[in-house]
């Protein structure tokens, strides 16, 4: 894998730390199915949550509990399915009972993806450095080409164009490893550099890559969703069954937003947005939530 360090320069102007705002475009996609549950990303995030390595969960309560999430039964069978064929999860036979479990390959999934949701802060740390990658793999290796794009997007790269990738930091070992692992490193080059431009250039580069303007209605809609359960009194007054209900909904949708979310601080950023909120009231609800959605969770699915 060849890996070419850019001459690019920081940022042109600051405006002496100020934060300047800026006006940002209309919906560009991802803000308007923000919220819609998928049933595969919705089962493996459930997983993640609830089911250890060495345990078993059971096809029939997982149904139902993703009933609970207004999925049918047929599609949640076909779910299930589609993420065995993907080999994320493992189908285990007792008597005439099915039941799943977590494969090396979805604990991957879940310490990349747990690593971008859960990690995420108000004030990220800022270098001038980014990363750009760039690929071009056969058609033979194509399910590989997918998962590197997969796991690119999840890590939180905003795409250029098919094929080129951008993120902040420098992220040169981990793109490196993964290609590695997948087999097609001669076709992937990666370049380490700094930006050089004008501030209006940024500001292009982050709405396309990023989609400024639906992330910034998408925390909008997060702060919106879940503020109302922050109150101690409308959290003791959830059943079990609610608080699991609201706390996938709650993950899927900050998941998401930190999958859209480059890592810049707001001073760079420029949109007045409430990134900050969200953070917080992801924090807090994740917590508070998680004795009663856990316990409906593995009454109805687990088993030792």
């Amino acid at each position: 894998m060849k890996k070419t360090t850019a001459a690019l320069s920081p940022f042109a102007s600051k405006n002496d730390g100020k934060l300047v705002r800026r006006a940002i475009p209309a919906s560009q996609g991802p803000a308007e199915k923000f919220g819609t549950l998928q049933p595969q990303e919705v089962i493996l995030g459930l997983f993640g949550e609830y089911v250890g390595l060495d345990e078993l969960a059971w096809s029939g309560g997982l149904v139902q509990l993703l009933g609970d999430l207004g999925f049918s039964g047929g599609a949640s069978r076909v779910a299930l399915n589609r993420v065995i064929r993907r080999g994320l999860l493992a189908p285990v036979k007792r008597a005439r009972f099915v039941f799943y479990k977590i494969t090396p390959r979805l604990k991957l999934v879940h310490d990349e993806g747990r690593r971008q949701t859960f990690s995420a802060v108000a004030d990220p740390l800022w270098s001038d450095e980014w990363t750009l990658t760039w690929y071009a793999v056969p058609e033979e290796h194509r399910l590989q080409r997918a998962r590197l794009g997969r796991w690119l997007n999840l890590r939180g790269f905003g795409a250029l164009q098919d094929g080129t990738w951008i993120s902040t930091g420098n992220c040169e070992k981990e793109v490196r490893d993964l290609a590695n692992r997948l087999g097609i490193s001669k076709h992937v080059i990666i370049f380490v550099g700094r930006f050089e431009g004008k501030r209006v250039n940024l500001n292009t580069l982050l709405d396309h890559a990023w989609h400024i303007g639906d992330l910034k209605r998408m925390y909008d809609r997060f702060v919106k969703t879940f503020e109302p359960y922050i109150k101690k009194r409308s959290l003791n007054s959830l059943t079990e069954r609610e608080c699991f209900i609201i706390r996938t909904r709650l993950i899927e949708m900050f998941r998401h937003t930190m999958t859209q979310d480059p890592q810049i601080p707001d001073e760079i950023v420029g949109v007045d947005w409430r990134r900050r909120e969200a953070i917080d009231i992801f924090q807090q609800l994740h917590v508070a939530l998680q004795e009663k959605a856990t316990a409906y969770f593995r009454s109805h699915a687990v088993t030792g």
